[in-house]
């Protein structure tokens, strides 16, 4: 079953098998849904609301319009370059652009950059659970995101609305995630986001007020892949607009990425390290071009150029 962690369980005398439960979610799913997380049933509900909101003033009519002009409802043969949702973005670290965003009323200005703050909190304290886990001292993931000016933090707020060939058209193409850590707080009615476990998709259950995570690219690359990010996509459905609101924690642009040495050292055999070392803005480059491809060739092509270039010391604050 999809592992369901309670936060609540991590301050009483059921830490220890909670805490078990985590790390075999990173290890054997890349996935976990967190309940009793801390954020408060009413924010995420305002949120929830004035989202969807939102995309029925300002965004459903341009989808309307981007599907009618690409004549998207009646393509016969798979997509495979499009996705089947309305996003906007939004920035929180190292610097804010939710005052820029456009169309977007002041009280859901207010209620993201809530919901943010008490998101980037979250995020860090579950990397510190993986410290405690990995056996790293507390603090080292936030330190090995922070770069010169501190880890990275952004909103891609999504919908998917009703696809009549959803057979044809993905909601959002199969993918890992590039970055750190991911926290996504989805739509508890319409379902649609899947993973790929030993060779099967399995659906990510909607569940109210739960915030579901995922290991990112650069959490498998400092584990020296003791825990792996996960291919997932969203399948379009027929029924129901599907809101997906994912934060990203990430590194710092200038943040260099390599295995942890304590989990390197570890190793029984003496494995050497698996994973290059490399800047994490050079990482994004190449992903952006290569998304809905394999990870490993990107490992591969950042192994090249660690080669080619001798990368100093991680840098801190």
């Amino acid at each position: 079953t999809f592992p369901v962690i309670d936060m609540e369980k991590l301050t009483g005398k059921e830490r220890s098998p909670t805490m078990e439960k985590i790390n075999d979610a990173c290890e054997n799913w890349g996935f976990f849904e967190l309940m009793n997380h801390g954020i408060s049933h009413e924010l995420m509900d305002t949120v929830e609301r004035l989202t969807k909101e939102h995309y029925k003033k300002c965004m459903e009519q341009r989808f309307k319009e981007m599907v009618a002009t690409k004549g998207l409802e009646a393509v016969q043969s798979e997509i495979d370059d499009l996705d089947w949702e309305s996003t906007f973005f939004l920035r929180h670290l190292p610097v804010s652009n939710i005052s820029e965003i456009p169309d977007l009323e002041q009280d859901h200005r207010k209620a993201m950059k809530e919901f943010a703050e008490k998101l980037e909190k979250l995020a860090e304290q579950l990397l510190d659970l993986l410290c405690e886990n990995l056996g790293l001292e507390k603090g080292y993931l936030k330190k090995a995101f922070s770069g010169s000016k501190g880890p990275t933090f952004g909103t891609k707020v999504s919908n998917y609305p009703p696809c009549p060939l959803p057979e044809l058209i993905k909601g959002l193409r199969a993918h890992t995630d590039a970055g750190g850590i991911i926290l996504l707080f989805q739509d508890n009615k319409v379902s649609g986001l899947q993973l790929l476990k030993e060779g099967e998709w399995i659906d990510v259950p909607p569940m109210k007020h739960s915030i579901v995570i995922n290991i990112g690219d650069q959490l498998e690359v400092i584990t020296n892949g003791k825990y792996k990010s996960v291919m997932h996509r969203v399948i379009a459905q027929t029924d129901g607009n599907r809101m997906s609101i994912a934060s990203f924690y990430n590194p710092g642009s200038d943040a260099v990425i390599y295995p942890a040495p304590a989990l390197v050292d570890k190793e029984e055999d003496q494995q050497k390290q698996v994973y290059p070392k490399f800047v994490f803005e050079d990482y994004m480059k190449l992903y952006a071009g290569l998304k809905f491809q394999a990870k490993e060739p990107r490992f591969e092509a950042m192994k090249a150029m660690e080669s080619a270039v001798k990368l100093g010391p991680i840098s801190t604050i």
